[in-house]
């Protein structure tokens, strides 16, 4: 196992991009649209939201394509000539998937914004892989409408990232992930063919679900062009409960009972631990009686009727007092509500005042062992000495974590560490039946440990299907597993 950014394949199979590689591109783009030889604009490639500076790397080249038949061309020729291509959405990832690890191209796919054809009549909206996730959220309001593909980043995310990552987010609980909403794809493939999978239906078993192949591949498979959205009906009330209890397991416990009892799925149940409350409130200088919480639960309720909602969020508000919440906040109105998601959202921020280097991690675990996983980064935080807080989605098991650096540590330590920490992690993860990323992927930061959550059997097979699409390793290379 090598550390964490370092990739078994050598970087010499590959070609530099010369000077008459860029002449070509800029035939192939406009040379308006072609960034070379500019250290500075380059860099902003480099990396994405990861906040350690060893996993990025930097492009020889970027360039911006308008659409399928340029990124055809563009692949074509990095096929001939074999140059390593890396597709690129707003950056905003946490696996470091959009880094270019070899150099080469990458594809910025930030001027493919447009928002082609809402279809009110069939509940879908046909867009291209740079629209902001927000953005299109707010141009189908208007029509009633709401894409339920909800990622934590939807202001910044665009939506071939969303699809290439298959992200997820606070409301999959009642929602699901982005592939539950891919009704189709234009993809073109690392040979430069320009497919279309899928369309406009709820139904399809014509052949193997290529679509769903393609959800969640990280820019290794093919690249999307044209993304085809389920929507759905506009929610026309919703209701936040911030939700205060002693110990983690009356929080997780209530979990099940809520949904199982009441027979209502919240739109959100998002967990926070001690140690993640104290440090988003003090840092918000919040006034919530947060000294005496071992754990709050932040439930979101929605639908299509005002007082169907009040009865849902009361039943559930009794549930939890009934699992032995000792405090139910309602937030019923737009200030409220972001005042208490707003302890959720600052988390992250809050530990950078601990140490700004941090690994956030993303494990996913059944719901009923939250409870166990949470003890288990208690041990490990003392094991280690460092700070391991622990959030997330308590409704789908997917716990948000940060391995916070202990200050004292040097660069060195922390850099020799952190390997030993993850793998600690990982192992606890795995015994208890889960995997080591639920949304934020693997790309080439969690690369290292992809042998302890998958069986060899299980990455020949992706190996194989890999080779067969991409026989020249050309698009996004070193990224998942190493061929």
């Amino acid at each position: 196992m090598g550390r964490p950014g370092q990739s078994h394949i050598m970087s010499s199979r590959y070609n530099p991009v010369t000077e008459q590689v860029v002449e070509e591109l800029a035939g192939i783009v406009g040379a308006g649209n072609v960034i070379f030889g500019d250290a500075e604009r380059l860099a902003t490639f480099s990396h994405d939201e990861i906040p350690d500076p060893s996993y990025a790397h930097t492009p020889e080249v970027a360039v911006r394509p308008a659409g399928a038949e340029e990124i055809s061309r563009i692949m074509k020729l990095a096929n001939r000539l074999h140059i390593p291509v890396t597709p690129r959405g707003a950056g905003s990832g946490l696996s470091g998937g959009a880094v270019p690890i070899f150099g080469g191209i990458v594809l910025d796919c930030s001027r493919m914004n447009r928002i082609i054809e809402i279809d009110r009549a069939n509940m879908v909206a046909v867009v291209e892989p740079g629209v902001i996730t927000n953005e299109l959220a707010n141009a189908i309001r208007e029509n009633g409408l709401f894409y339920a593909g909800y990622p934590m980043s939807l202001e910044t995310c665009q939506i071939g990232g969303n699809v290439a990552e298959n992200a997820g987010g606070g409301k999959a609980v009642k929602y699901g992930v982005t592939g539950r909403y891919v009704l189709g794809l234009e993809v073109v493939t690392p040979k430069g063919d320009i497919v279309s999978l899928g369309g406009k239906l709820v139904k399809d078993v014509t052949g193997y679900d290529l679509i769903q192949l393609m959800v969640g591949s990280e820019g290794t498979l093919g690249i999307f062009t044209k993304i085809i959205l389920k929507l759905l009906p506009l929610p026309k009330a919703a209701v936040d409960l911030l939700c205060l209890f002693k110990t983690v397991d009356q929080a997780i416990g209530a979990v099940p009972d809520m949904i199982a009892k009441t027979g209502i799925i919240p739109t959100s149940i998002e967990f926070m631990d001690a140690q993640s409350v104290q440090a988003a409130c003090k840092y918000l200088n919040e006034s919530l009686p947060y000294q005496n919480c071992g754990a709050m639960l932040l439930i979101t309720v929605d639908g299509a009727d005002a007082d169907q909602v009040q009865r849902d969020y009361e039943t559930i508000g009794e549930a939890c007092l009934a699992a032995g919440a000792f405090e139910v906040y309602v937030a019923d109105n737009h200030t409220t509500s972001n005042r208490i998601w707003r302890v959720r959202q600052n988390i992250p921020e809050a530990f950078k005042l601990v140490s700004p280097q941090q690994s956030g991690e993303d494990i996913v675990v059944p719901i009923a062992s939250i409870p166990q996983i949470v003890r288990g980064m208690v041990e490990l935080a003392k094991k280690w000495d460092v700070l391991i807080p622990c959030y997330g989605h308590a409704g789908d098991g997917n716990m948000h974590t940060r391995i916070v650096k202990n200050p004292a540590w040097t660069a060195s330590q922390w850099k020799e560490r952190l390997p030993l920490i993850l793998t600690d992690l990982y192992k606890i993860t795995i015994d208890l039946g889960g995997t080591i990323s639920g949304e934020h992927g693997i790309g080439h930061k969690r690369k290292p440990y992809m042998t302890l959550a998958r069986s060899s059997e299980y990455l020949d097979i992706c190996r194989a299907i890999k080779k067969a699409l991409d026989p020249n390793n050309i698009l996004n290379p070193g990224k998942i597993f190493d061929l």
